[in-house]
């Protein structure tokens, strides 16, 4: 009975379109000490009941192979919908694509907190139950905003009252276990919700017409930072993440060139992250206002790489000056063989391209001396530090000094 009670888990979601292997799962949910397990035979029928629920499931437990809509495409609504409930697949199929859709669904930001083949064991789902909320933005950004629409009046609200600040999460050379920059990233304080992640806001901004006031405030806002780390003599790059629609913008190299010559803070110390997707839809204006950037003096990164279509030929006509490779790549790469040769394969084309390597979604020491040994330049992720607000990095960097000798790979540290 202890450890039921110590899951604290009211309420399963099931969607299989077998009903003999929904009631195995109910059975042994109901052997864990969960009263409250739904049933769905699709997808279709899972997102109906979900709205239809005023307090949600605590999880999901979603087969791939079903008709009418399948567990991947599920998946995808769920992310499309902003529906952020933790996920444990459960599929007969082979390990390899259970294991592609265990990456899609963490590279969409949803927590996944298993990935199995059938038949499930009591002792698998209740290790699921118990990863629940460890990291899983559900509950690290706030799950009271889930099923709360936000609207664009108060979205307006919040740019202009200052309510979305930026976080900075650090970015430390691979070799030297050194901070070499930091990434912002947009958090909103909301004074009833908590912290909101940027998932959920970003894309009401694009669609409202709010992203041009959000970019340039989140834009001032970051040099102004890095002004103030200039003034200690902290001299950080400062990667940016630009929305596909400033892309499209004509004047909008200008407008971020007058904040950056307002604040004092050099060009080449800003980088522009703009997603591999983004840039291969809309090539041609993309080139124009990427090529501008450049003669302005910023650098260019290429953000989540791997999880376009890209070939190295578009890479290669574009600025670019620092290649991003996606955290699906990255994390757990030490124990996965075919994400090693990918992982490997992007950063010899980064090498080869000349440009900064950059590895997102470092989590464990395993992936981080993998990357040591593959040649990769920068890494980010929680293994190193959590976004934080500006004024916690100090404290944050004399905490990473006593960790360099640990990271980095020099046999002579002891």
């Amino acid at each position: 009975m202890d450890d039921k009670q110590a899951l604290r888990i009211d309420s399963v979601l099931v969607v299989d379109d077998s009903a003999v292997q929904r009631q195995h799962a109910v059975t042994l949910a109901k052997g864990l000490g969960i009263e409250l397990v739904y049933e769905a035979g699709n997808g279709v029928e899972a997102l109906e009941l979900l709205a239809l629920l005023t307090v949600p499931p605590a999880l999901l437990v979603i087969d791939l192979e079903m008709p009418g809509m399948d567990g991947v495409e599920l998946i995808q609504q769920l992310r499309e919908r902003d529906i952020q409930i933790p996920i444990m697949v459960a599929s007969s199929r082979d390990l390899t694509l259970i294991d592609s859709v265990e990456a899609m669904t963490a590279a969409l930001g949803l927590e996944i907190v298993a990935a199995l083949q059938k038949p499930l064991a009591a002792e698998q789902l209740a290790d699921a139950l118990k990863r629940i909320g460890r990291g899983g933005k559900a509950v690290a950004e706030g799950s009271a905003a889930i099923f709360v629409p936000l609207g664009e009046s108060e979205l307006a609200e919040a740019i202009r009252g200052g309510q979305i600040v930026p976080y900075f999460q650090p970015k430390v050379d691979v070799r030297t276990a050194m901070i070499k920059g930091v990434e912002a990233l947009a958090r909103w304080r909301h004074p009833e919700r908590g912290m909101i992640a940027p998932d959920t806001f970003i894309p009401l901004a694009e669609k409202s017409g709010l992203i041009r006031e959000l970019t340039m405030k989140m834009t001032e806002r970051a040099l102004a930072q890095a002004a103030q780390w200039n003034a200690r003599e902290l001299r950080l790059t400062m990667a940016i993440n630009l929305s596909p629609l400033s892309l499209d913008t004509p004047g909008f190299p200008q407008e971020v060139w007058a904040l950056q010559e307002a604040s004092g803070v050099p060009a080449d110390q800003i980088v522009w992250e703009i997603t591999e997707s983004s840039v291969v839809a809309n090539l041609g204006a993309a080139l124009g206002t990427l090529a501008r950037l450049r003669l302005k003096g910023f650098g260019l990164s290429i953000d989540d790489y791997g999880t376009g279509f890209s070939s190295m030929q578009q890479l290669a006509r574009i600025p670019f000056t620092e290649l991003k490779i996606d955290r699906s790549f990255v994390h757990g790469a030490s124990r996965k063989p075919h994400l090693k040769v990918i992982l490997q394969s992007a950063l010899d084309m980064s090498n080869r391209l000349g440009l900064v390597s950059v590895a997102e979604g470092v989590e464990t020491m395993e992936d981080w001396r993998l990357l040591q040994e593959s040649g990769c330049s920068v890494a980010q992720g929680f293994l190193i530090a959590k976004p934080m607000p500006g004024d916690e990095l100090a404290g944050w960097l004399k905490g990473h000094l006593g960790r360099v000798r640990e990271l980095r790979q020099d046999k002579g540290a002891h």
